[in-house]
């Protein structure tokens, strides 16, 4: 089946496209919601008769906040400055102004994240690169623009576009390719081709523009022989793409468009403008976005020195004699565990193995261990410092998930632990050297996170695909459970389901749940009907220089004091891309009652 619809226009039907020339000196045309219509010529740019400003500016964009209002922004060539502007009633208003260090700009696209609400700016390097820079977070603009995101992108990198509805950012490759990006900063960072170069698409030449139409196809315009390429954009897969011939004689660079049906193509040297009929189609209506809350991490862990999926499950030890001192242990899934002081340095690093999960109760901490399959036990002194203890063997295949529960009325302390099959296991603690599995039970899928409720002895287990389920913790209680959450009855869950932790706040129990496929979290009642109360992710802290928090693993939750900023507890999880700067995993803790409020 062919996957290119082709339809060439020959140079002899020009003519029918032409319906007026712009004036000789103009690069570029905005044209603003409220009819304003901005120009950029060799002396700057303008709006009618009237020079708003003067300079040698290209990559003029535009994103329109409102009726009456939008941002723009653009690169001076002469300075490598980049200039932000609010457009209000006729007139640019400065945001921000500086030179850019980190690259030589080859375009600039705005991304609107309607869920998160942030504006960013992305800059598209032309030797490999570009970035995403934060201008505005909810309504408030920053006074300088910071970097969320360091992108990897083609070394011949020569135009973008982005699709704020799709969330998508594309990238031109030279004369090779079209690609497609995640514009989220916390997303991960994966591509898939929109269109390449012939003979397995129909791109020729470089492409020197890129534009996202009404319908929400894909606009690109190769230099020479100038032609337009409309590609669709509908899912991941390469797209099917329509040429269109625009000249065999004239260069063209760029893309403004038009009212109606009708695009403006530029040349560098302004001359030669022409405009073209480009039928750009209904625009599509989506539902608005609804924005999700979000809350900032004040603190963070150092980063594992090993790059790549390492840092798993966290858990948190809090000293009986001063807050402040209490501990967060963490387990790297290649090497062993990490013990981390409150303001985030590592204390310690034990080289146990390849560790997945743990837990703490009172003085004791148990990880599951998967070089053997076994758990791994650790002793806490009343100074916090963590030593290794003793190993006790399970029969599970691929151990996994780990959680730990103390029974008051007995006084013991219970290990659940779990393996990829979805057979999970009790294990007793009866003394420092007696520890007795007593009860399995299973899921019918694999599972991963799961907690136990002291009080009322419920163990909480996360089915990654399906759901969570509820057991009976006690000891010689019955093997079966019960589905008590349903991800497919859940739209703020998307799998895998990952890490489940419980809080006992003003005489509410709330169970807690990273969902990975979002990079969210959700919070339960944890009493039946089990119903959704929150739902957020952790966004950046532009104060502290704290990215967001995105692919959870695992989290903790303690309503203790943790000492200075933790006063009410924390929320503790694992962030799967630590950004700003790019660095192996971490941690990010954020204040309980931030979350709570």
């Amino acid at each position: 089946m062919n996957l290119f619809k082709v339809a060439v226009l020959s140079a002899s039907m020009l003519l029918a496209f032409h319906t007026a020339s712009a004036k000789a000196d103009e690069r570029h045309r905005e044209i603003l919601p409220d009819n304003s219509v901005l120009k950029v010529t060799s002396e700057g740019i303008t709006r009618g008769e009237q020079q708003l400003i003067a300079g040698d500016f290209y990559h003029l964009k535009h994103y329109a906040l409102g009726e009456r209002e939008s941002i723009l922004a653009a690169m001076e060539g002469n300075t490598q400055e980049l200039f932000v502007w609010r457009y209000h009633q006729g007139r640019l208003l400065p945001l921000y102004k500086g030179e850019i260090e980190t690259r030589v700009v080859e375009d600039l696209c705005f991304y609107d994240s309607a869920e998160n609400s942030q504006l960013s700016l992305f800059l598209i390097g032309g030797r490999g690169g570009a970035e995403q820079r934060l201008l505005r977070q909810d309504e408030t603009y920053l006074k300088e623009p910071v970097t969320i995101r360091d992108l990897n992108v083609p070394y011949d990198s020569t135009a973008c576009a982005v699709d704020s509805q799709r969330e998508t950012l594309y990238v031109a490759e030279s004369d090779q390719a079209v690609w497609a990006y995640n514009a989220e900063p916390e997303a991960e960072e994966k591509r898939h081709l929109k269109a390449v170069r012939a003979p397995y698409g129909q791109i020729q030449d470089e492409i020197k523009a890129l534009k996202v139409l009404k319908d929400g196809r894909l606009l690109a315009l190769e230099e020479a022989p100038a032609r337009l390429l409309k590609i669709s954009t509908q899912d991941d897969t390469l797209g099917e793409t329509e040429t269109q011939l625009v000249s065999t004689t004239h260069e063209y660079h760029d893309i403004s468009l038009l009212p109606g049906d009708r695009v403006l193509l530029t040349r560098e040297s302004g001359t030669d403008a022409i405009e073209v009929e480009v039928a750009q189609g209904d625009a599509k209506r989506h539902a608005p976005m609804k924005p999700i809350a979000q809350v900032a991490a004040t603190l963070e862990t150092e980063p594992s020195p090993r790059r790549g999926d390492a840092i798993d499950d966290p858990a948190i030890w809090v000293s009986p004699s001063a807050a402040e001192e209490s501990l967060i242990l963490a387990t790297d899934k290649r090497t062993g565990l990490y013990v981390y002081s409150m303001n985030g340095e590592i204390v310690q690093h034990l080289a146990v193995g390849r560790l997945n999960n743990v837990d703490v109760r009172g003085n004791v901490a148990v990880a599951s261990l998967r070089d053997n399959n076994s758990l791994q036990f650790f002793d806490i002194s009343q100074a916090g410092e963590v030593s290794m203890a003793q190993q006790v063997s399970t029969d599970l295949d691929e151990i996994y998930g780990l959680c730990m529960g103390y029974e008051e009325h007995t006084d013991r302390l219970s290990v659940y632990v779990n393996g990829k099959s979805g057979r999970i296991q009790q294990f007793w603690i009866k003394g420092a050297d007696d520890v007795k599995k007593v009860r399995e039970m299973s899921v019918p899928s694999q599972p991963e996170g799961c907690v136990v409720d002291d009080k009322t002895q419920r163990l909480f287990v996360g089915e990654e695909d399906v759901g969570i389920w509820l057991f009976d913790a006690a000891v010689n209680s019955a093997e079966q459970g019960e589905l008590i959450i349903k991800a497919t009855d859940v739209a703020e869950i998307v799998p895998d389901i990952e890490g489940l932790a419980f809080a006992q706040y003003n005489n509410e129990t709330l169970l807690f749940v990273s969902s990975q496929g979002s990079d969210s979290y959700v919070i339960f009642d944890a009493e039946a009907p089990y119903t959704l109360r929150h739902h957020f992710r952790i966004r950046t802290n532009v104060e502290l220089g704290i990215d967001g928090a995105s692919e959870t693993d695992g989290l903790e939750v303690t309503t203790q004091s943790l000492g200075k900023g933790f006063e009410q507890g924390a929320l503790v999880v694992q962030d799967g891309r630590n950004r700003m700067p790019e660095a192996g995993q971490n941690l990010k803790l954020v204040p309980l009652q931030t979350v709570l409020d």
